[in-house]
């Protein structure tokens, strides 16, 4: 019998359809014999790729962060422009995948791809005038800042019932029951406020540096 011109099984045909199933049913639904069953193959051979569901999950992860655009600290972009285009990049690798970010949010660990960001960004802040230790600190904020962005929706948190925000105990939010229907707008606005707010910040600090 004459071999398939396809290997039946490979790394990322296990890691396209386990992000799959995290996109779309979220962490829990990652199994090896769920993934087995998804690509039509038997458990055990699985391992011939991946020792574990964990490893599994951080192969997701670092797919995910291979999406993020890298090129704004390679082509000359002024540093917080560079910081400003690379955070609407990460937040938007994020938002298409909110349900891998828990993984994400561990650090990069091993993951290639998620040591790719660091090292960029670093070296970036760092060739800009930063002080390393004021480099990695930008860094981490920015993590902090962008991956609370895609952890969930402030808008979308408040229902579309009026009735549940009575004047009487909450004079303020009398027209919180419509932020739910426009909560795409709000959210992005909310993360454009703050990112903002944040390289504003950062631009007065690099300006006082020595």
């Amino acid at each position: 019998m004459a071999r398939p011109r396809k290997p039946l099984l490979s790394t990322d045909r296990i890691v396209e359809t386990a992000r799959m199933l995290v996109d779309t049913e979220g962490l829990a639904a990652v199994s090896t014999r769920r993934l087995a069953a998804e690509l039509g193959v038997s458990g055990p051979s699985l391992y011939n790729h991946f020792r574990t569901k964990d490893e599994i999950l951080e192969a997701v992860a670092d797919s995910v962060s291979a999406q993020i655009d890298l090129t704004m600290f390679e082509d000359g972009r002024e540093w917080r422009t560079a910081l400003h285009d690379w955070a609407v990049s990460y937040r938007a690798a994020l938002r298409d995948h909110p349900n891998i970010v828990p993984v994400l949010a561990q650090g990069p660990g091993r993951r290639p791809a998620g040591l790719r960001v660091a090292d960029a960004v670093y070296g970036a802040m760092v060739a800009a005038g930063w002080p390393p230790a004021q480099a990695t600190s930008i860094g981490a904020l920015m993590r902090y800042f962008i991956m609370g962005s895609a952890l969930g929706s402030f808008a979308g948190g408040f229902v579309d019932d009026a009735s549940a925000y009575d004047p009487a105990d909450y004079p303020h939010l009398g027209q919180a029951h419509l932020l739910a229907e426009q909560q795409e707008k709000i959210d992005e606005r909310a993360f454009d406020t703050g990112l903002t707010a944040l390289l504003d910040g950062l631009a007065v600090q690099h300006g006082q540096l020595s």
